[in-house]
């Protein structure tokens, strides 16, 4: 099994790193794995999408050009938050670890470094805090394996995107009741989605075109969508 296949699309990540490049190519590693990724480039921008998002992991430089990442750990844990924290840095003395490790964090990983491992270790920290999902879901004649990334229509097995599984896993699993366009763009999407776009309208399209008849997702006008409405 490919490890990315393993990751769950619709966990999000707010990777904070004021190096232009690197911040970009981190945030482009973490989402060919399948995380969905916010990106702040300094304390304040990140603080504010903390206050605004949920996330399941946070990747922290500390060399900030308006502040300390340690702060904004120390903050978030104060706040009472327990979301896992990865410091991202240059600074790799054992003091700068252990002063990491006790404002709150839950990694460290120095630069440079392999992308391959900080995705590794991103995706450890996000399976750590949440108890073990059902590895398979069914509802009817549809099968989804999720750690598999395989899919199944009464035993035929469909060919999805990366985008495709992770909306059809989240409906899956919420079976019997509704998921509004907004969830999905929280929890399948980044920041980077437009919410008023038409994007969950075409992977919808393109599920319901894959999964065949008989039609397996209804639209709840106004609403959102759902599999195996009552």
């Amino acid at each position: 099994m490919n490890r990315r296949d393993a990751v769950i699309a619709r966990v999000r990540v707010l990777v904070c790193e004021d190096d232009r490049s690197l911040g970009d190519e981190v945030a482009a590693g973490l989402r060919a794995a399948g995380f969905a990724v916010d990106l702040a480039r300094d304390y304040a921008d990140a603080d504010l999408k903390l206050a605004m998002n949920r996330y399941d992991c946070l990747v922290i430089d500390r060399g900030l050009p308006d502040g300390d990442g340690l702060d904004l750990i120390r903050a978030h844990r104060e706040s009472g938050q327990r979301t896992p924290v990865l410091i991202l840095t240059a600074r790799d003395g054992l003091a700068d670890r252990l002063g990491g490790f006790a404002q709150g964090a839950d990694d460290y990983v120095v630069k440079p470094f392999a992308m391959d491992e900080l995705s590794a270790r991103v995706n450890a920290l996000c399976r750590r805090q949440e108890p073990p999902a059902p590895t398979r879901i069914v509802v009817g004649t549809l099968e989804v394996d999720r750690p598999r990334h395989r899919v199944h229509r009464a035993g035929t097995l469909l060919t999805l995107t990366r985008k495709e599984f992770s909306v059809l896993e989240l409906l899956a699993s919420r079976a019997g009741t509704v998921v509004s366009r907004s969830e999905l763009i929280e929890c399948c999407w980044d920041e980077m989605a437009d919410p008023i776009s038409n994007v969950v309208d075409v992977i919808i399209g393109q599920l319901r075109r894959k999964l065949g008849d008989p039609p397996l997702i209804d639209t709840v006008r106004g609403v959102g969508f759902t599999i195996g409405r009552p």
